[in-house]
């Protein structure tokens, strides 16, 4: 026992000294009771000074001793084999704000503040505080908060007439003395919400961070890279080769022939698939089929990079092109008004005419794909592009030079995506839409090839040009 100076007895309060951490032993240190002339309780007998530490929590003194970290203290049967618990404190650092100065203190007990909280400066452990198996932690989190918000503090009492000394060491020691000592830094009871308006508030802020998020993704899809000079040059050589392959040019509705309305009323001859051939249809399409052929086959050797390949990987190339190429240049010439396509940029044909002509289920893709693409307005670098990104497709079967056509296909996509960013067409996700236009000229040369084989087996052979044959003949399905 120890003389205080106001002449009263008083106990010492036995505490882990936080600097003892690295030696893994408990080192006592002592700090003074209430101050003033407070009269402080008897002893229960002089071999326990203060026996309320070792009651339980329900019935023990403000003065009791805390084990300063729950994670880093010893297990229970380390500490049953000791006389006295024995305890690590550790600092964790968190996230301090910018507007607070190096070591700042907390206004309430002169700890290492973290932020403004309720009005003042303050530490985490005197704005909020949780108990926890009945022991308070240092690093507490429901003092201030938690009793306004359970309206505790009508009960807090304090055994030395409310004069006791807070500060980091003593702050979890008087909850009336430390409450006090809150409102008179200037803590404010009014910002402490209840439950709703707390969940309200934090809906607010998840919903203003997902908002933010979509602002920041907006903004980024807003800056969007154009074609430098190297993709420049690259698009200006691709839409000449299409320029100067594609029949007709821009002119192609002053130059088209509609098919003769004698033609298409013939005997329909049934095919193994279900579908039925007009002969004379057919007949019509196959003269047309071969210069159209050899355009596309003039497009593709006037691409760069194309004449670089190997000579199989060009024809496998051109096999696996042709007719999506093809399809692509009749789709974008369809007209709504007559409800045609034009191909080859010479035969405008109806739907029925396609079907007929051996085209079967195919010719509704392509027409479908013709009204698609019309709300798209593609001018002759799109078409161009387009058209080069179908020629350079690395997944064709047998390709010796798969890694190489796989390159030059990215250059021509990262040359198409700049080109449509600097074009700005005003449709929602243009540039995702117009690929998946590129997955249905695939799907429809697949199906072609499918639909070939059926042809080849119930027309003559004589029907079918040379060149469509070497074409189309060794097409996997």
């Amino acid at each position: 026992m120890t003389t205080a100076p106001c002449g009263e007895t008083m106990p010492f309060l036995c505490m882990f000294n936080p600097a003892s951490q690295s030696l893994g032993a408990p080192v006592y240190r002592c700090f003074r009771g209430p101050c003033d002339n407070a009269q402080l309780p008897p002893s229960s007998s002089p071999s326990h000074p203060h026996p309320q530490s070792h009651s339980s929590p329900s019935t023990r003194s403000s003065l009791v001793c805390t084990i300063c970290h729950p994670v880093l203290s010893h297990s229970s049967s380390s500490s049953s084999s000791s006389s006295s618990p024995i305890a690590l404190s550790v600092s964790v650092p968190g996230y301090i704000p910018s507007y607070l100065e190096k070591d700042e203190p907390c206004v309430v007990c002169g700890d290492k503040a973290t932020g403004y909280h309720y009005r003042c400066i303050t530490c985490e452990g005197c704005k909020v505080r949780r108990w926890s198996s009945g022991l308070d932690h240092n690093c507490c989190t429901g003092f201030f908060r938690r009793t306004i918000q359970k309206n505790l503090h009508p009960s807090y009492t304090c055994k030395y007439e409310g004069c006791c000394i807070i500060d980091k060491i003593t702050r979890n020691q008087c909850q009336l003395c430390r409450f006090k000592k809150c409102i008179s830094v200037g803590m404010a009871m009014d910002l402490v919400l209840d439950e709703s308006k707390r969940v309200a508030k934090r809906r607010l802020i998840e919903e203003n961070r997902e908002r933010r998020k979509r602002e920041e993704m907006v903004r980024t899809l807003q800056i969007r890279p154009e074609p430098d000079s190297a993709e420049w040059e690259l698009i200006r050589m691709v839409t000449e080769a299409h320029r100067h392959t594609n029949a007709q040019g821009s002119s192609w509705k002053q130059k088209r022939k509609f098919l003769a309305d004698d033609i298409g009323h013939g005997q329909l001859m049934p095919t193994s698939d279900g579908d039925k051939v007009d002969l004379e249809v057919f007949s019509e399409f196959t003269k047309i089929m071969t210069p159209a052929i050899t355009r596309v086959v003039d497009f593709a050797k006037k691409l760069p990079m194309f004449s670089e390949l190997p000579c199989e990987d060009q024809i496998i190339l051109l096999k696996g092109c042709c007719m999506e190429i093809m399809s692509l240049r009749a789709a974008v010439r369809y007209d709504p008004e007559s409800e045609t396509l034009t191909l080859s940029g010479e035969m405008a044909v109806k739907r029925e005419h396609l079907k007929n002509g051996g085209l079967g289920v195919v010719s509704d893709a392509i027409f479908d794909l013709g009204k698609s693409l019309a709300q798209f307005n593609l001018d002759d670098s799109e078409v161009a592009l387009m058209q080069a990104v179908l020629l350079m497709s690395s997944d064709r079967s047998g390709l010796m030079s798969m890694e190489k056509i796989e390159r030059c296909q990215e250059a021509y996509l990262l040359a198409f995506e700049h080109y449509i960013n600097y074009r700005k067409h005003n449709i929602p996700h243009f540039w995702p839409k117009l690929l998946m236009k590129v997955t249905d000229l695939r799907m429809i040369g697949a199906c072609h090839a499918s639909r070939f084989l059926h042809m080849k087996v119930e027309c003559p052979n004589e029907l079918f040009p040379p060149l469509f044959l070497e074409v189309f003949e060794d097409q996997e399905v």
